[in-house]
C-alpha cells in the first residue's frame, strides 16, 4: 500500500509541477501585459539585442520550446528575418535556465533556506489565493496567480522529492543512473527522450533535480541527460513548422543545429574529462550544481555559435531549398497571403500584435483600392475595374481570416486591456471592409460610366479630386493611428472628417447648380452623387477607426 501511495504522491507532485510551470507561465504573461509586444519591436538586426530578448521572453513564459514555436511563427508569418530569428533562439535556451534556479533555490545553502519548497509553498499558495479572491485589480488578481502557481510548482517539487526518498537506496536507482553515465549516447537519448515527451526541457531538467535532490543522481549522468533534454526541445519546433513555409523550416532546423553543435562539443568534452577523472564522474550531484552546469553550458553554447549566425542560415538554406514553382508562388502571392500562425498563442500579446500587423496589411490593401477606384472614375479602364474586383476578393479574405483568428485568441487568457484591443481590431476589419465594399461600389459605377458612355464634366472632376485628396488623407492617419498608435493622427482624421462632411454638402449644392443650368444630364448625376455618397461613407469608416485605437491610447494612459 505504502508504494502505491509513494506513486500517486510522486504522480500528483509531477502534476502540480507541470501545472504550476504552466500557471506561472499565463500569470506572468499577464503581468508583463503589453510589454511582450514591445520586447518583439526591439527585436532588430542587433543580434545582441534579439539573444536578450529571447531570454527574457523565455524568462517570462517558463518554456524555451513555446518561444522556439512561437518565433518559427513570426517567420512563418513574415513578421521576423530567418537571421534575425538565430539570436532569439539562442537567447532562448539560455532563457530556459531561470526555471532549472528556480527549482534549485531551496538547496543554496542557509541564507536561501527561506525558499525552500516544503517551507515558502503554503505561504505562497495562501498569498496568492487572497490576492486572486479577494483583490479588485486586476494586476493584483494576476500576481496572486503567479504565486499560486509558484506555490504548485514548489508544493509538486517537495511532493515528488518525498515519494522518492524511501526508494533511495533501491539498487535500480543506482543501476540506472550507473548506466546512464558510463553510456553517453544512452544518457543523451534518455535525456531527449524524455524531455520530448514531456514538451519541455524545463521540466525535464526539474524532475532530475528533484531526484538529485534525493542523492541518487551521478555527475555524468545528469550532464548528459541535461544535455540530450537539449536536443528533446527542438522536437517541439521540428513538429511545429510542419505544413509551413520554407523559412519557418529553416528556423527550426537552426534551432536543431545550434543544440546538437553543442550537445556534441560538451558531449565529448564530458566524456573526457570523465575518463580522465573517474571519481568526479560518479559523484552525487545536487540540484544547485545541475542549474550551474545548465546555464555553462546553454551561455558558452551561445558564445560559441554568435559568429556563426550567418552560417547557420546558409547551411538551412542549403539544405531546405525552394523549388522554382514554390518561387513563382510565392511571388505572386506575396502581397494577397495573410500569414497567421496558431504557434503564436502561447503568448496572447505576441499573437495580437501578430494580428494588428495583418490589419495594417489590410488596412494598406483597402486604401489602394480606394485609390484605384477613384482613378477609374476618370480613366473608365476595364482592366483596372476587374483588378479593383480581384483585390476585393483579397480584402474579404482578409477578413474571414482575421476575424477567425482574433476570435480564436478572444478564446485564451486575456487581461481586461488585451480584450478591448481584441474587440476594437474586430470593429477595425469590419470597417476596413466595409470600406473595401464602398471602393467596390465606386468601381461599379465607373463600369457603368463605361457601358452608358457617362462622363462628368470637368467642375464635377475637379471636386471630386478635391473630395478624394480629403478621403484618402483621413484614412491614411486613421492607419496610422492604428499602427502607431499616434494621438497627432488621430486628430487630424477628427479634422478631415468635418472637411469632408462640410465638402459633401458644397458639392451636392455645386452639382445641383449645374444639374439646373444642364451642365450635366440626369443619368450622370445619378451616378456621381452616389460617388460622393461612398467617398463620405468611406471618410465615417476612417474616424470609426481612429476612434478604436484613440480608445486604447486614453484606457493606457
Amino acid at each position: 500500500m505504502n508504494e502505491i501511495s509513494n506513486l500517486f504522491q510522486f504522480i500528483g507532485g509531477l502534476g502540480m509541477f507541470l501545472y504550476g510551470m504552466r500557471l506561472m507561465s499565463v500569470g506572468l504573461q499577464k503581468t508583463a501585459g503589453d510589454k511582450m509586444k514591445h520586447m518583439l519591436a526591439a527585436l532588430t538586426n542587433n543580434r545582441v539585442t534579439a539573444i536578450f530578448m529571447g531570454a527574457l521572453i523565455t524568462a517570462i513564459i517558463q518554456s524555451s520550446s513555446a518561444t522556439t514555436v512561437m518565433v518559427i511563427g513570426f517567420v512563418n508569418a513574415g513578421i521576423m528575418e530567418l537571421l534575425q530569428s538565430v539570436g532569439v533562439i539562442m537567447g532562448a535556451n539560455i532563457g530556459t535556465t531561470a526555471t532549472a534556479w528556480i527549482v534549485s533555490l531551496g538547496q543554496l545553502g542557509d541564507a536561501f533556506a527561506f525558499f525552500k519548497p516544503s517551507f515558502l509553498a503554503p505561504l505562497l499558495i495562501g498569498v496568492g489565493a487572497f490576492l486572486v479572491l479577494f483583490s479588485k485589480k486586476k494586476k493584483k488578481q494576476n500576481f496572486g496567480e503567479v504565486l499560486v502557481a509558484l506555490g504548485l510548482l514548489f508544493a509538486g517539487l517537495h511532493w515528488m522529492s518525498g515519494s522518492v526518498k524511501p526508494y533511495v537506496s533501491n539498487p535500480i536507482f543506482a543501476h540506472t543512473f550507473t548506466t546512464l553515465g558510463s553510456n553517453p549516447v544512452l544518457g543523451i537519448l534518455a535525456g531527449a527522450v524524455v524531455t520530448a515527451l514531456m514538451q519541455s526541457s524545463s521540466a525535464a531538467i526539474g524532475v532530475l533535480q528533484t531526484l538529485a535532490m534525493s542523492g541518487v543522481v551521478g555527475t555524468n549522468a545528469a550532464i548528459y541527460i541535461c544535455l540530450g533534454s537539449n536536443i528533446g526541445t527542438c522536437v517541439t519546433g521540428l513538429l511545429s513548422c510542419i505544413g509551413a513555409s520554407k523559412n519557418a523550416k529553416r528556423a527550426a532546423f537552426i534551432n536543431l543545429m545550434f543544440n546538437v553543435f553543442g550537445v556534441v562539443l560538451f558531449g565529448v568534452i564530458a566524456t573526457v574529462v570523465f575518463k580522465i577523472n573517474t571519481v568526479f564522474a560518479v559523484q552525487y550531484i545536487d540540484s544547485v550544481h545541475i542549474s550551474i552546469f545548465h546555464t555553462i553550458f546553454n551561455i558558452s553554447n551561445t558564445i560559441l555559435m554568435f559568429p556563426l549566425a550567418n552560417y547557420l542560415v546558409t547551411v538551412s538554406k542549403k539544405i531546405i531549398k525552394v523549388t522554382p514553382d514554390e518561387l513563382l508562388t510565392n511571388v505572386k502571392d506575396i502581397d494577397l497571403d495573410i500569414q497567421l500562425d496558431d504557434r503564436i498563442f502561447e503568448a496572447p500579446s505576441l499573437a495580437i500584435e501578430a494580428s494588428t500587423s495583418e490589419v495594417i496589411n489590410m488596412a494598406k490593401l483597402v486604401r489602394v483600392n480606394v485609390i484605384q477606384s477613384m482613378k477609374c472614375i476618370k480613366s473608365l479602364n476595364t482592366d483596372e475595374i476587374h483588378t479593383i474586383v480581384e483585390r476585393e476578393f483579397a480584402i474579404n479574405k482578409y477578413e474571414k481570416k482575421l476575424t477567425s483568428y482574433l476570435v480564436r485568441i478572444n478564446n485564451l487568457d486575456l487581461t481586461v486591456q488585451q480584450n478591448k484591443m481584441v474587440k476594437n481590431l474586430l470593429y477595425t476589419i469590419n470597417d476596413l471592409e466595409r470600406i473595401g465594399d464602398h471602393a467596390d461600389n465606386i468601381a461599379e459605377m465607373a463600369e457603368t460610366m463605361l457601358s452608358s458612355n457617362i462622363e462628368f464634366s470637368e467642375d464635377g472632376l475637379a471636386d471630386l479630386n478635391q473630395m478624394t485628396e480629403k478621403v484618402l488623407y483621413s484614412l491614411d492617419n486613421a492607419i496610422r493611428t492604428r499602427e502607431f498608435m499616434d494621438e497627432d493622427a488621430f486628430a487630424k482624421v477628427v479634422k478631415y472628417e468635418d472637411d469632408v462632411d462640410n465638402l459633401e454638402t458644397e458639392i451636392r449644392d455645386k452639382h445641383i447648380i449645374r444639374l439646373s443650368k444642364k451642365k450635366c444630364d440626369t443619368e450622370s448625376g445619378v451616378v456621381y452623387l452616389d460617388v460622393i455618397s461612398n467617398l463620405e461613407r468611406i471618410s465615417d469608416h476612417s474616424l470609426n477607426i481612429a476612434e478604436y485605437s484613440m480608445s486604447e491610447i486614453r484606457s493606457n494612459k
